[in-house]
């Protein structure tokens, strides 16, 4: 009979231990992991195709910076100095050397070592490979049909804004010279005679 009710006890015991047990700590993944993660989605060059677009931003805003400027030849010589500059700037700061230990630090800030590993195998994947090789050809018709979709409302918001601007601005009423001598007599007799009044009641 004892035997039977240290059954429940044990029991009890045995779910206590399985609850209050520390979860399992998720593992961080190793750089070597990591790499192969890189390798296999093409991070290097991916990372490469963005430079000439970033490139092509600096340039577009020196352009604008100097649009509608008269230039000396000194001064164009100067920003075509400090623009070379700026481009080299960026080819150091994206270069894979530089870029690599950002990586590694931020995927394995992100990603536990089960993510990494099953990241790899979908990206070393036939799948994962198409994927990869399709990818800029989407972006690029997806960014053409977004703009399509956005052609017919900025359309019409410019021509808003055009009916807006031709509308003429009322100009504020001005009363002639007379008028604004009554007006200003008629004030100043009502102050004197509230002032009078004031100091009768005094």
């Amino acid at each position: 009979m004892p035997r039977c009710r240290s059954i429940p006890v044990l029991m009890l015991l045995c779910l206590l231990s399985t609850a209050l047990a520390p979860a399992a700590q998720a593992r961080e993944p190793t750089d070597k992991e990591i790499e192969r993660l890189l390798a296999a989605s093409r991070a290097q060059s991916m990372l490469a195709a963005i430079q000439p677009q970033v490139e092509a931003i600096q340039r577009q805003q020196f352009a604008e910076l100097t649009e509608g400027k008269t230039l000396t030849p000194q001064q164009q010589q100067e920003i075509a100095s400090i623009q070379a500059r700026t481009s080299e700037i960026v080819r150091q700061s994206l270069a894979w050397d530089q870029m690599r230990p950002v990586y590694l630090q931020v995927y394995r800030e992100t990603f536990d070592d089960d993510d990494v590993k099953a990241m790899t195998k979908f990206y070393e994947s036939k799948a994962g490979q198409h994927l990869l090789d399709k990818t800029p050809a989407m972006m690029q018709t997806l960014m053409v049909a977004i703009q399509q979709k956005m052609i017919p409302q900025l359309e019409a918001l410019q021509a808003e804004v055009k009916t807006v601007s031709a509308e003429p601005i009322p100009a504020p009423p001005v009363s002639p010279p007379q008028e604004r001598r009554k007006a200003a007599t008629h004030s100043t007799t009502k102050k004197k005679s509230t002032k009078k009044a004031s100091s009768k009641k005094k």
